[in-house]
């Protein structure tokens, strides 16, 4: 049954992408046939069709230079396509009301048709740029968090980050400026909740120069990590010593006590792509420390759809997964799918704390509409006397 459950769903999401693409590409043709009354159909279509399945082609057998500039088309296509859906769908809707209402005459116009192909394609293309120039801000975030168990410093400032999804172009471009923005807030640690890698470690360009970089993070008592969903499959043992050689600790559903202030949790993630090499996500009951270690516990555990495994025992969880949605609409869907998207949450008194970045880079559509990159500096502060 699940592979036929599968199967259903590829059959579906095929469609869907069919269909809507279909619709799109018709309008446009439409619209371009007012410019050009004599556009070349097999031509248009062509490059359309190879437009729209640039990403899917780019998952055979090709050379890596081939691949890559089909991601790059694939990627840019895929938020293009979004906003073109939507404003698409958004104009017929309108214009079939003011036909209706007899706001416009029937049959509509072809000057009003052409406007409204323009403002469709208008508004688009200035989504997809601002989301491209977004995608290269950094936001700070900052959050005060008193714990309920006692500290032996006045605080402790820990910086996090998530996604970076290195071996896409942007995170790596990024790297240098997410490594500064990290020393610039001077933190005494340094967690990375999940997605450092995008599937496959062989996708990252310069894995040494990405290596050195991460050495160059400044933290008293070091960096710490937790694996993603995207984090697994074929190169996970290359992912791992990958991290190892950048002075990151990472932590499979272990903890670890960090100078006698706090422990530090990093728990495998729930739903990995291509699984962990044969490891899997315990417990979290055999993954806490013992009952009187009396110190803050912080957990990082990349999807917040694990948020209502733990209780009071923990003090603090660190989730990214969702990018905040990334583009919107998206960001409305990811409310809805979490009891916390982005940002700060505490159900009451007696759970944890919950800080969920909406990460440091992109997935998918190399685009941030309505949302931002950022690094969350997060203080946890002793109680009060």
């Amino acid at each position: 049954m699940p592979i036929v459950r599968i199967l259903l769903t590829a059959l579906f999401m095929l469609s869907f992408y069919g269909g809507t693409n279909f619709y799109i590409a018709h309008r446009l043709y439409k619209w371009l046939s007012l410019i050009n009354p004599y556009i070349n159909v097999k031509l248009y279509a062509g490059i359309y069709i190879f437009t729209a399945l640039s990403m899917i082609i780019g998952f055979f057998p090709i050379p890596s230079v081939i691949k890559s500039i089909l991601n790059w088309i694939g990627t840019h296509w895929m938020g293009i396509f979004v906003y073109l859906l939507l404003f698409f769908i958004t104009a017929d809707i309108a214009l079939l009301l003011a036909k209706i209402t007899k706001i416009i005459p029937s049959p509509i116009p072809q000057n009003i048709r052409f406007f409204t192909g323009l403002i469709v394609v208008g508004l688009t293309a200035i989504l997809v740029i601002y989301g491209k120039y977004n995608t290269n801000n950094i936001k700070h975030v900052f959050y005060d968090i008193q714990t309920k168990k006692s500290i032996t410093s006045k605080e402790v400032k820990i910086v996090l980050i998530s996604d970076l999804h290195l071996g896409t172009g942007n995170a790596e471009k990024n790297l240098p400026k997410i490594i500064q923005g990290i020393n610039s807030m001077k933190p005494d640690i340094v967690c990375i909740a999940g997605d450092i890698f995008n599937d496959n470690y062989d996708s990252i360009r310069n894995p040494n120069e990405a290596m050195r970089l991460f050495r160059s993070i400044e933290a008293q008592y070091g960096v710490y990590a937790c694996m993603g969903n995207h984090d697994g499959g074929k190169t996970f043992n290359e992912m791992s010593r990958f991290l190892e050689q950048s002075n990151i600790t990472l932590l499979n559903d272990e903890y670890k006590i960090i100078d006698n202030r706090l422990v530090m949790i990093g728990r495998l993630d729930s739903r990995p792509i291509g699984g962990f090499d044969g490891l899997t996500r315990q417990d979290i009951a055999t993954v806490l420390p013992p009952p009187d270690t009396n110190l803050p516990i912080v957990v990082m555990d990349h999807n917040p759809s694990n948020i209502n495994q733990y209780d009071g025992r923990v003090d603090l969880l660190l989730f990214g997964h969702t990018h905040g949605g990334q583009l919107f609409p998206g960001n409305l869907i990811t409310k809805s799918l979490f009891v916390t998207d982005n940002g700060h949450y505490q159900k009451d008194a007696n759970n944890p704390h919950i800080i969920v970045t909406s990460g440091v880079s992109t997935w998918g559509p190399p685009l941030r509409i309505g949302t931002y990159n950022e690094i969350a500096t997060i203080t946890l502060l002793i109680p009060n006397p």
